[in-house]
């Protein structure tokens, strides 16, 4: 990292010092991590964001120092000039990136001395999160948390850069909006030169962004705070971030082209290298293949479509989904499957829309299932060749409506698989725009009503 001070409190980061420097004089400031006292030398890891450095305080090198560092505790902030030297040999910590030198310290200054924190600054101590939040800013200073502050910043100076260079115009849209339908409430703050009257905080600059290309910008990005009044889940938040970017006179491929090549910088700061561009699967495909518009492709599990095995089968429910315009249709897994945990797995699929689940494991002689003896050798048989199934392996089977059997077989297909490590990325292509309810025989949106449509519209327009 380039160092643009130098002034009292520091010439360097601490946690910037390298073997390179040793013999040269340096200034550093921070914290103080731990000490410890080994009677004649005094040892005190030394602080800042960019990691830590040990210092050593001698009695006969510098005396003053020595002495005051005596009374030194946990979380004092103090700043250090000394010599950097190499450590001796069998003292060398190869788990600091600044475990080959030390500094020797010729003074300190006491900037602020600490009261004992509520916790210690230590990865390893188990803190509740309650804890964590009201004392947010000594939590900030664990390694976990600044690295991932620091990555953050790292990650939107990349999008700014890859933007930039493509050129695209970054521009700020109001926060102080007129309501406008969007897919959840809006966070009103009240005009008070208007009583009654209410401005919206943005879900999305969707219609800001709209004008920009209307307005002849043609190429705009942003990196802009939502905010959407949602009840608290898992992958829900009040406010979060979002890329926002849109384009004039483009086509699909053009857009995909800056995705494809802005994620492969992104995700080369986490030293992961995406090799060519990102793989595209249909919308229908990966419903078919995953059950899901959003797969993930590193659990090795696909569903298989059983319609031609049971095509002719006596069994009444694969009989009567087919009959009905229905699909049945299956995955295989492998792991210790009890009984309890299907009955598990069957009341998650209930619970899901299902009308029930049929499963079994593969035997060597067969498929040990309740439904077996409804079904002929050769069904067993093209249902294990269909799904992959090896010898130990469960099969889980829906026949239900095509959308119901596909929504919960990708439900299950989460729970009983385990992801490969490493990231996998792709574009899911071709949504629909709207889906036939048949319940209530209306179109449903799938999608919002900025999407261009497909030339196909007119030829086919449901």
């Amino acid at each position: 990292m380039t160092d643009t001070f130098n002034n009292r409190f520091r010439t360097a980061w601490a946690g910037e010092a390298r073997r390179e420097q040793a013999g040269g004089e340096l200034r550093v400031a921070g914290w103080v991590h731990r000490r410890r006292d080994h009677g004649g030398l005094i040892f005190i890891d030394l602080r800042d964001r960019e990691g830590i450095l040990q210092l050593v305080f001698h009695p006969e090198h510098a005396a003053a120092a020595h002495e005051n560092a005596k009374s030194l505790r946990a979380e004092d902030v103090i700043s250090v000039s000394g010599k950097l030297v190499e450590r001796e040999q069998g003292t060398v910590n190869p788990d600091l990136p600044t475990g080959e030198v030390e500094l020797e310290v010729a003074s300190f200054d006491l900037l602020a001395d600490a009261q004992t924190p509520p916790f210690q600054i230590d990865e390893d101590e188990p803190v509740s999160e309650e804890l964590r939040l009201r004392y947010r800013y000594l939590d900030l200073r664990k390694a976990r948390m600044a690295e991932a502050i620091v990555l953050r910043h790292r990650v939107t100076s990349t999008i700014r850069r890859h933007f930039e260079e493509a050129g695209f115009l970054e521009v700020e849209t109001p926060m102080l909006t007129r309501s406008t339908p969007e897919g959840a409430r809006d966070y009103l703050v009240p005009n008070r030169r208007q009583p009654g009257t209410w401005y919206a905080l943005p879900q999305s600059p969707q219609l800001f962004k709209q004008l920009l290309m209307m307005g002849g910008l043609e190429r705009y990005f942003q990196i802009v705070r939502c905010f959407r009044d949602e009840d608290f889940r898992a992958d829900r938040q009040p406010e979060f971030t979002q890329l926002d970017v849109e384009m004039s006179f483009v086509e699909e491929d053009d857009v995909m082209a800056v995705c494809d090549a802005l994620m492969g910088e992104v995700l080369a700061l986490g030293d992961i290298e995406l090799e060519g561009p990102i793989e595209r699967v249909p919308y229908d495909e990966a419903l078919l293949r995953y059950g899901t518009d959003r797969p993930d492709r590193r659990i090795p599990i696909e569903i298989a479509d059983l319609g031609e095995v049971f095509a002719s089968s006596e069994f009444k429910v694969f009989a009567g989904a087919l009959a009905g315009g229905g699909v049945v249709r299956g995955l295989s897994v492998g792991g210790e499957f009890p009984r309890s945990r299907f009955d598990a797995l069957t009341e998650k699929a209930q619970s899901l829309g299902a009308k029930g689940l049929v499963w079994g494991v593969v035997e060597p002689d067969g498929w040990r299932s309740p439904v077996a003896k409804f079904l002929a050798e050769e069904e067993i048989a093209g249902l294990i060749t269909a799904t992959g199934a090896e010898v130990g392996d469960a099969i889980l089977v829906v026949a239900d409506k095509p959308a119901t059997a596909a929504r919960v077989l990708g439900e299950l297909r989460l729970d009983v698989g385990v992801p490969r490590e490493g990231h996998d990325l792709l574009w899911v292509t071709d949504f629909p725009m709207f889906d036939w309810n048949s319940d209530e025989r209306r179109y449903d949106a799938l999608h919002h009503p900025f999407t261009a449509p497909s030339g196909d519209l007119d030829a086919d327009p449901g």
